[in-house]
């Protein structure tokens, strides 16, 4: 149980320092740059106003492009902003571990995080991930593969 303890503690300090990397991340950018794009990954916890994600935007996730002259604030683990999607304004508030990305394409530099998952999600995603080796490695040593000559009969 101590072990647990400690590995899910050490998750918790780990996923704190990544979460002030990208706010110092961001605001080095947006310093440098002026303008700073942000990759939000789908969850019910992100509130986009009342547009909210749309169906491509949950498969591959939501780009924000953000400038130093629009009024946003990144503190107690969520960054908050008023964004104009079309004609109208949405009230955005997006929890920190659900940004995955702080890209700066003036600058050539990004930061990409993968998304912390919960113990059971993260057995749940190891058993799926073993699955697939599994299948992988049956294909390179060769079993359940089918061989076919497709080369043409000559006359």
């Amino acid at each position: 149980m101590k072990e647990q303890k400690d590995g899910t503690e050490e998750k918790k300090i780990i996923q704190q320092r990544l979460n002030e990397l990208k706010i110092k991340t961001f605001y080095e950018l947006l310093d440098l740059a002026g303008r700073v794009f942000l990759i939000i990954r789908y969850s019910e916890n992100v509130h986009i106003g009342t547009r909210g994600f749309l169906p491509e935007e949950k498969k591959n996730g939501l780009v924000l492009v953000l400038n130093k002259k629009m009024n946003f604030s990144w503190r107690d683990g969520l960054f908050e902003c008023r964004l104009v999607f079309g004609t109208k304004p949405h009230t955005c508030i997006i929890p920190e571990e659900h940004i995955i990305g702080i890209h700066s394409p003036e600058l050539n530099t990004q930061l990409i995080t993968a998304p912390y998952m919960p113990d059971e999600k993260e057995a749940e995603h190891k058993e799926k991930t073993e699955k697939k080796r599994a299948v992988s490695t049956d294909a390179e040593t060769g079993k359940n593969v089918v061989k076919v000559n497709f080369a043409k009969k000559r006359r």
